[in-house]
Formats: structure tokens, sequence, C-alpha cells
């Protein structure tokens, strides 16, 4: 049962019964999911220079949102050192019994994508708004901190977007939301993390004069762009050019999507045409696992072995 590249499910975990260290990513659906790929790539580079991560293995698991509460207990029971978790389980563990704490830094979001194992239960974190500063850094060289802001959403990959940039303390933060009832709710969710922070809304057809376009980061946090056929969550030609200003100055600083396949979404495909530096969320993916990893783990991960490895499985497909 030491196939690190197979689907199980939850009749699996029932007899599981593998020695060694096990580690776990959780999601309905999952066969989709990479994450084996590159976790398991960064474990046999830990392997090579230490020998207590020789038998560590990370596997998928689809469960259902009703089969969660039962896998949390078997993984437990299993003494699964840590788990993964994407959709729908992210808000589901938050809430969880069996989740016995929270890091503090994830509270704000109201989701966990990590658990890690403790005698009594699961301590919960959420290493995706690491993810998303780690990646903004490596590939388009910004940093969150003292930028403004233009978000695009406002679901629960938007909350934790926005929660991260609020805590690193952006100049900064505009959310976009077509849907102005979810909008609200999120504003209201965010107004006592933002301090002396501006945090404005709006509805992304209509970009408001006072929008802070020059040196901007814009962030797609929607699944807009994950098929072809879908709309643009923020036409970028739409938006106002300050008046007081010409040129590079009136642009946005890069434009990152959160989405990373399909690799070029037309939001980015649009970003490259007007000469915006632009970058995919593949690099948020690995440098949340590599956090994970590391919350796992306590050693140094090989953050460059998870990115061949992801780009590699991507490529496979």
């Amino acid at each position: 049962m030491d196939d690190a590249a197979r689907t199980y499910t939850l009749a699996d975990l029932e007899t599981w019964s593998r020695p060694g260290t096990s580690l776990a990513v959780l999601g309905h659906p999952i066969k989709h999911s990479i994450s084996p790929a590159m976790h398991n790539a960064a474990l046999a580079v830990l392997a090579r220079a230490d020998a207590r991560f020789a038998d560590w293995r990370y596997f998928r698991f689809e469960v259902p949102p009703e089969e969660l509460p039962r896998a949390l207990e078997l993984l437990h029971a299993k003494k699964f050192r840590g788990v993964n978790l994407t959709v729908p389980h992210k808000i589901l563990a938050f809430a969880s019994p069996r989740v016995v704490e929270i890091d503090p830094a994830a509270r704000p979001v109201g989701a966990i994508n990590t658990l890690r194992h403790r005698a009594e239960g699961w301590e919960g974190f959420n290493t995706d708004g690491h993810g998303l500063a780690s990646g903004l850094r490596e590939d388009l060289g910004a940093e969150l901190a003292g930028s403004p802001v233009i978000l695009l959403g406002a679901g629960g990959a938007a909350r934790g977007a926005a929660v991260e940039c609020l805590q690193r303390g952006v100049a900064s933060l505009w959310i976009a939301n077509r849907t102005r009832e979810n909008l609200d709710a999120l504003l209201t969710q965010l107004a006592p993390l933002a301090g002396e922070i501006p945090v404005h809304g709006f509805d992304p057809r209509q970009p408001p004069a006072a929008l802070p376009v020059a040196g901007a980061l814009i962030i797609n946090a929607t699944s807009a762009g994950l098929k072809p056929t879908d709309p643009l969550p923020l036409d970028l030609t739409s938006l106002p050019a300050p008046s007081s200003a010409t040129g590079d100055t009136a642009r946005p600083r890069a434009v990152y999507d959160m989405i990373y396949n399909p690799p070029e979404t037309p939001l980015l495909a649009a970003a490259r045409a007007r000469g915006l530096p632009a970058a995919n969320g593949l690099s948020m993916l690995v440098h949340q696992g590599a956090r994970s990893l590391e919350l796992w783990s306590g050693a140094a991960v090989p953050v460059a072995a998870m990115s061949e490895a992801a780009r590699a499985a991507l490529a496979a497909r």
C-alpha cells in the first residue's frame, strides 16, 4: 500500500496499515491534485540527506464533505503526521471538534489547509497566505507590504488573500466582486483587521475613478479563467488612469492569477498584451505546500525540487 500515485478513499483508510510516516491531502475532487508529486519529490531529497525521512510518503484521498469527520478521526488514529486540505474541506475543518488548536494567524481567515498531528487532536494552520506572498516575490519581485492591492473575488480564496494583505501591511486594499452581498459580507469580516489600512469594495464592471491603479498589484482570487469561455474577472482596459500621471506611472505593477491550470488564463494574456508583468498561481501552490512540509518535518524544505516536480506533473497531463 505504498503507491503514492494512487487516489485512495475512506474505505482504504479504514484498513490502512502502512508502516512509516504518512502524510495526506484530502479533497473532493482530488484526482487532479499534483500535491503528491511535489511533496514526494521533496521527501526524496530530504531522505538523501537525512535517513529519518526515508519512510515518509504523501498520499491523496478522495473524501466527500460528509465523510470528513470520519476521515479526520481515522487519520489521527492511524497516526498520519500531517494533512493538507483543499476544496471543500478548508472551512469545514476549521469548525471541526477534531481540530483542537488553530494557529492565531489562521483564525481571521476562517479556514485551514494544513493539519499537524498532536496527541490530543489536530493542530490547524493556513499556509495559503504564505504561498501567495512567496509566489508574488518569486515570480514578480513584488512585496505585499506597502503596495496598493486590487483583489478580485470575495469567496474563500479571496478572504485568505485579503487577510494576508492586511497582516502584511498593504498600502490599500480594493476588492472587486460582482455580487454586492458577498462583497459587503467580506468587507464586514475584514473591518476589525484593517486598522489604518483603507479597505474598499467595487463592482469590477464599473471600476471607480478613485481606484489606485498606479503601482497596484492585481490579484485574481476568483475561478474565472479555469475555462476558456469564462469572462474576464476584470477588464484591464476599463481601469481608470490617474489624471495627474501618464505612461508607466499610471500602470499596475503586476497581475497575479491564483489559477495555475490552465497556466495562461485570459486575464494573464490580457496583462501580457498590455506589457504588464504577470504570473500564474503555481508558485503559490508550491510555497504553501513547502510551508506545510516545513511544519510537519521541522526541516529546511527543498522548494526547487517541489517546483520542478509540480511543473513536470502538470506537463504530463
